[in-house]
């Protein structure tokens, strides 16, 4: 028999959010627009000087949007005040978004602005509404996020080189604010906190779906090319299960079952840190995928098929780190899973693209199929296979009942 855990009752009774609000998934489909803006930046100059300049930018940008989950974790928007404050917020995500095409030339001073705009709202909506442990939490971190949202201010102000610089050193300060200020201080609600990364990842593999149609625009559809297309969906697909199968599940789950204190340090370090390679790796992959598509039947640039089986290989690596700061199973599974997809570029290059694709999606899939078989094997489960499992047996489930089991799913089991 399920129940709510002690962990889940306490986070409940302290009045924070145990679920995502419709405002907040609005506000993800804003910061989404983001991936979109990364990998049409990529697929119009190809190369290792975008893939630097998207994980710059990327990484400043993730910071804050973390920052927005951990402030809606404790200050739900619902209150008229709270929901401008995100509305301001969501325009400065918005407005970064349209500045990236160019931001490392044209527009860097937008992107400067906008960033300085969503900062100033995260630490002024703390502030005012956020509980007495969490605002001295946040104290401690304002002002580092400041030196940052001045540096790329700076940067966007100053052309050149200074400007790789003066972004890396914001980027930099990020990555160690966690370090230099106690983060036990907020407290992470496990379902509401897992549920909105999780949102941001999904949304994000649609992004490869909006690819494979960006890259048909103008083409004449032919058998091949609906197969390649095919093939692309797939890929996809497997990103989703990849992440959902298991591993969405089992991270809340381990951070639930964590004390409230005890789960800040984890929280950064997984879907921080570690999400952060995973969405590098979607975006990448996208951008693969969309210089791909219309060109399957000929051999991939090199670009194009780094890009590919590169931005896969990020992903299953960002999936290692995650199981290992979590510490679920098989974190080498993982690990492997990425240097074998990474050894499928050069078919692209010598032979054809479809081809690369093809291979890329039967060595992942096979890998993380492995995988969930030794982990089914050790008694794992999650509310798609559970259900699957239902429906084997000749119990299919009523919507009533399936809905309850997925919920239940998604509970600890008391120990």
């Amino acid at each position: 028999m399920t129940s709510t855990s002690p962990s889940t009752a306490e986070d409940a009774a302290e009045g924070g959010q145990l679920r995502a609000s419709t405002l907040e998934l609005f506000f993800d489909l804003v910061f989404v627009f983001t991936i979109t803006q990364l990998t049409h930046a990529f697929t119009h100059h190809p190369g290792w000087t975008a893939v630097g300049q998207i994980a710059i930018m990327f990484g400043v940008i993730w910071w804050m949007y973390s920052g927005y989950v951990y402030l809606t974790n404790e200050v739900a928007p619902n209150s008229s005040q709270r929901r401008t404050f995100l509305l301001i917020g969501m325009f400065g995500f918005f407005v970064l978004a349209l500045s990236i095409p160019d931001a490392f030339t044209g527009s860097g001073l937008a992107f400067g602005l906008g960033y300085v705009l969503v900062n100033t709202v995260h630490s002024a909506l703390f502030a005012v509404s956020g509980g007495a442990s969490v605002r001295s939490a946040v104290m401690q971190m304002a002002p580092l996020n400041a030196v940052s949202a001045g540096l790329v201010l700076a940067g966007g102000i100053i052309h050149g080189w200074p400007r790789y610089l003066l972004w890396s050193l914001a980027l930099a300060v990020q990555v160690v604010t966690p370090y230099l200020t106690e983060p036990g201080g907020f407290v992470v609600r496990a379902s509401h906190f897992c549920e909105r990364h999780g949102l941001v990842v999904i949304v994000a593999v649609g992004e490869s779906i909006v690819a494979i149609g960006a890259g048909l625009a103008g083409e004449e559809i032919t058998v091949g090319l609906i197969a390649t297309v095919a093939v692309g969906l797939t890929l996809a697909y497997v990103l989703w299960w990849a992440y959902f199968g298991l591993d969405d599940e089992r991270g809340e789950h381990a951070l639930t079952a964590l004390s409230g204190v005890a789960r800040a340090r984890p929280a950064v370090l997984a879907y921080g840190y570690s999400l952060y390679l995973v969405l590098v790796g979607i975006i990448l992959t996208a951008a693969g995928i969309s210089m791909i598509i219309a060109h399957g039947n000929q051999p991939a640039s090199k670009a194009a098929a780094l890009a590919l089986s590169g931005g896969v290989a990020l992903f299953f690596l960002g999936q290692t780190a995650f199981r290992w700061v979590l510490h679920l199973p098989r974190p080498w599974m993982r690990l492997a899973a990425a240097a074998a997809v990474l050894a499928t570029t050069p078919i692209g290059i010598y032979w054809v693209a479809w081809g690369q694709m093809v291979v890329l999606v039967v060595v992942g899939y096979g890998l993380v199929i492995v995988d969930d078989i030794i982990g089914l094997r050790a008694g794992d489960h999650s509310q798609y296979i559970d259900l699957d499992r239902a429906t084997i047996a000749g119990h299919k489930l009523s919507p009533a009942r399936a809905t309850r089991t997925r919920r239940d799913r998604r509970r600890p089991r008391r120990r």
